[in-house]
């Protein structure tokens, strides 16, 4: 294996105990964020202690219950309100301080699917509350244009939910389009104009309509380095796949023709400010103002926005 490929992970090869998916600090060269992904049968449970680290519950698929028990001793329950898939608009969130036991349980009657989205927590003094954040309050923003038109869900984001140190979204890239677009990077602390942020990619993948058996849902991720931090990584990515970017230009997502891409983005990093400040690669960032010559692509939002 090059040095490149453990940021690649398909799904099912980093499975740990009850999580298909399991990232974590575990991985070599990886310090700042985690992502956890259970398949629950109905009435399943995972079970999980935070030590240093916040999570925010984000059910992918079906319903679950939250019970959390935080640093004082207080007890948290809520049941988040799930979607079909992640094509079927936002989902209730749940946000996890540091310090606190965690079980996430399957309340429907089917199979559900729940990602575990972590950070390690190191910025503020004590841990944030528990909150439940319920899907009419995640903003769904339409970025781009034409081509580089997505949808992005706004649960974990500075402006909307208060944390120490994690930021995180959901993209919905329709079929044909591009998104992290223009590529860019946050590796480097700027004051105002870049903050050093790793990012976790998970993937899903659906057939846009019309598909004949044997469709083969896929779609593709890069990240390129600088000649000071080489990294090189082009990876075809299919549902439960998973890229990390711990350095450089990352982008584009594409979604072939046929085929709508989601992703689930966690990022953190070790600078005093949690924010998400970027810089556009050069070579590309001219890109964007072409956007305000095309309309976005009326396909979005995909699911609505609940």
């Amino acid at each position: 294996m090059n040095d490149d490929e453990r940021w690649v992970h398909p799904y099912g090869t980093a499975a740990e105990g009850g999580f298909q998916v399991s990232i974590t600090d575990a991985v070599d060269g990886w310090r700042h964020t985690s992502l956890r992904v259970a398949a629950l049968d109905p009435g399943g449970r995972v079970d999980l202690v935070t030590g240093g680290d916040e999570l925010i519950v984000v059910p992918l698929s079906g319903d679950c219950g939250v019970t959390v028990t935080d640093h004082t001793g207080e007890r948290h329950e809520a049941r988040l309100a799930g979607r079909e898939s992640v094509f079927a608009g936002p989902a209730d969130v749940a946000y996890v301080p540091r310090e606190a036991s965690l079980t996430v349980t399957n309340t429907g009657g089917a199979p559900a699917k729940v990602a575990l989205c972590g950070a390690r927590a190191a910025k503020l003094a004590a841990p944030l509350p528990f909150r439940h954040v319920r899907a009419a309050e995640v903003p769904v923003e339409l970025r781009g244009a034409g081509r580089a038109s997505r949808e992005v869900r706004n649960f974990g984001v500075p402006r909307v939910l208060d944390a120490d140190s994690i930021i995180a979204c959901e993209v919905i890239t329709p079929a044909g389009n591009w998104s992290s677009y223009p590529p860019h990077k946050h590796d480097e602390e700027r004051d105002g104009v870049e903050t050093e942020l790793e990012e976790i990619y998970y993937f899903e993948v659906r057939a846009d309509g019309g598909a004949p058996p044997g469709a083969d849902p896929v779609g593709y991720q890069r990240v390129y380095g600088t000649p000071e931090r080489p990294i090189d990584v082009l990876a075809e990515v299919r549902s439960g796949d998973v890229v990390l970017v711990p350095h450089g230009w990352h982008g584009p997502a594409m979604a072939p023709p046929g085929y709508d891409l989601y992703y689930l983005n966690v990022m953190a990093g070790p600078g005093p400010v949690r924010a998400w400040l970027i810089c556009d690669d050069p070579a590309h960032g001219w890109v964007r103002d072409s956007w305000t010559q095309q309309e976005v692509d009326r396909r979005l939002p995909i699911g609505g926005s609940r």
